[in-house]
């Protein structure tokens, strides 16, 4: 699937909600389907900065895909990153780049998230980007 296609099940995912009560728990369980980021990465260097929560993030490059493990040490953050992880991951590094992310807009995530979090959720989009872009460029450069 395109990231378009996944964003488009997102979407329908979160309006099938009455309130934004459903809408947080169905993050929260998002949470649980998260590729994990091995404890050995648990460090600094795979540290999101501008988190108000510890978001660990990390990217491989495997048969011209870009592949994400995150963790975080807050249920709801893990979750908004693990929605990120289902739209980005195992997509080619140009597509993440060109990526719109409309589904952050179109399911109200972005208006019902504290500030921080809103912050947060930006810092998370900006370090996939830049792995996405470090990828190309590296394939590029071979």
């Amino acid at each position: 699937m395109n990231i378009q296609e996944i964003e488009g099940e997102i979407i329908l995912e979160f309006a099938s909600f009455e309130d934004w009560l459903d809408k947080y728990n169905h993050i929260i369980e998002s949470a649980r389907n998260i590729p994990r980021i091995e404890p050995k990465y648990k460090e600094e260097k795979f540290l999101i900065q501008g988190c108000q929560s510890q978001v660990w993030l990390r990217a491989d490059l495997e048969d011209g895909k870009v592949i994400f493990t995150a963790d975080s040490d807050a249920l709801i953050t893990r979750g908004i990153i693990a929605l990120l992880i289902r739209v980005l991951s195992n997509q080619p590094p140009q597509d993440i780049i060109d990526a719109k992310l409309e589904f952050i807009e179109k399911t109200g995530l972005h208006q019902h998230l504290s500030p921080t979090r809103s912050n947060g959720l930006a810092s998370m989009v900006k370090q996939m980007k830049l792995y996405a872009i470090a990828f190309k460029a590296q394939t590029e450069a071979q």
